[in-house]
């Protein structure tokens, strides 16, 4: 369920399930869309610097609860935050709890797991220790960096919220679920930049407030300050696992420890996960249409250009194919062999090797300094970048047949920086990579017009 259907547009999963249109705040919509519903996610929190964002929380957990056992959905599984309530909580964690307690005393079925941090990709938590240690060298350490808790891969949480399904033992239970790791955020910060290569000072302050917090984090991340202030108010409480729960009710579950579940979150930042990690989940924050987009989310930095071509997909998927080598990639050529003189210099392949002289190009093939990573015919063509880069690039092209007979053709960059020399980079040749990526877009969709005679 969402809120807006044409935020799950061009999702690869999109025909496999059937999506609703639906508002937990909406009772007379919920109650028809829960209609023949057995096990309901309830996934759902608001997050803002006011009080107002606790009464969205309890609102739409009771009228979502009374809706579901109207409804006669006979479980709901709820994901919430760990925290002990003699601990001051705060309003954020406080919110979550009360979450579980308004679920449960309107729905008998109710499984509640408690988590901290999730290790994974679009985690909140996960992207803040992320940005911070890719982006600062050196970082001022406040009180928070030192408290205690218990991270949680996202493949364990995954593991566990099935698990709970139909599994009666769980209804009106309070399960605490984490990794087999307690570390400070400091430690989280240290290991992660272990596992990168990249090289740390933490100085230790005496003083931060939450609130000061929030604007360093707004002012070095891409993190919003009015959202993320809530959640460093959460981080002066500890979130460990303090029952037993999880292991009496799951016994077959063996939770990770934080390096395994750190080293799968980053491997996400490979080209065979760009489309499932980003393409999927970026397609609610960029207009399908925009004729340009770009974000700064998840580690990856995405341009996105949309054309609409009066050609058949064929003939488009021909001449972005048919790039490099002797015919050059079709605007300013003289730019792309600058970069490719440049990236000999400092030892990478440099432009001299062309591309392979047969008019299919194959996964593997070489195509002037990138290579092909993945190739559907009249589709799609992904090049990854093998010049000396502080990161990871990717330049990809897809077409498709337009609802009104036209072909839509998509052009994405890709790039994963590596620490802060990796978005000093990015941001140093950024407006030279829109003029480079707009006109070559543009020529793409000028030759396949022209030469399918359309």
């Amino acid at each position: 369920m969402t809120r807006n259907l044409n935020h799950l547009q061009g999702r690869s999963w999109l025909s496999e399930v059937e999506a609703m249109q639906g508002n937990v705040l909406d009772a007379a919509g919920l109650r028809s869309i829960l209609d023949g519903i057995d096990i309901a996610f309830y996934l759902i929190h608001s997050m803002g610097d006011t009080a107002a964002f606790v009464e969205r929380d309890t609102l739409a957990a009771e009228t979502f609860a009374k809706a579901a056992a109207d409804a006669g959905v006979r479980q709901i599984i709820y994901l919430g935050g760990l925290g002990q309530a003699d601990d001051n909580l705060s309003q954020h964690l406080s919110s979550r709890q009360k979450v579980g307690e308004i679920l449960r005393a309107h729905h008998s079925g109710v499984t509640e797991f408690r988590a901290a941090m999730v290790v994974g990709a679009g985690s909140l938590s996960f992207e803040i220790v992320r940005n911070l240690t890719e982006r600062l060298p050196v970082m001022i350490a406040p009180k928070w960096l030192y408290t205690r808790s218990q991270p949680i891969a996202i493949a364990d949480v995954l593991t566990y919220l099935l698990a709970a399904i139909d599994r009666e033992a769980t209804f009106g239970a309070i399960i605490e679920i984490g990794g087999t790791d307690v570390l400070t955020y400091h430690d989280m910060i240290a290991h992660y930049a272990r596992a990168r290569g990249l090289r740390r000072l933490i100085i230790p302050v005496p003083v931060l407030t939450p609130r000061l917090s929030s604007y360093w984090i707004h002012m070095v991340t891409p993190v919003s300050a009015s959202i993320v202030r809530p959640l460093i108010q959460g981080l002066v409480n500890q979130m460990i696992v303090t029952g037993d729960s999880a292991a009496r009710l799951f016994p077959e579950i063996q939770p990770l420890d934080f390096e395994t579940g750190l080293r799968a979150a980053l491997d996400e930042l490979d080209a065979r996960q760009v489309e499932t990690s980003w393409t999927d989940s970026m397609s609610a924050t960029w207009e399908q249409d925009e004729p340009y987009t770009f974000v700064e989310e998840r580690g990856m930095l995405i341009e996105r250009r949309v054309r609409y071509v009066n050609a058949l997909p064929p003939a488009i998927y021909q001449v972005f194919t048919s790039l490099g080598g002797e015919t050059g990639w079709l605007y300013l050529n003289f730019l792309w062999h600058w970069r490719g003189w440049l990236d000999r210099i400092v030892g990478g392949p440099g432009y001299r090797r062309g591309r392979p002289q047969r008019e299919v190009l194959r996964v593997g093939d070489a195509v002037d300094f990138w290579r092909v990573e993945s190739i559907e015919p009249d589709h799609l063509l992904r090049l990854r970048a093998e010049m000396k880069l502080p990161g990871k690039g990717w330049l990809q092209f897809e077409v498709d047949r337009a609802k009104d007979g036209r072909s839509r053709l998509v052009q994405t960059a890709y790039f994963a920086p590596h620490g802060l020399f990796g978005y000093v980079y990015w941001y140093a040749v950024f407006f030279l990579h829109r003029l480079i990526f707009d006109g070559l877009v543009n020529r793409v969709v000028s030759a396949a017009e022209q030469g399918s005679g359309r």
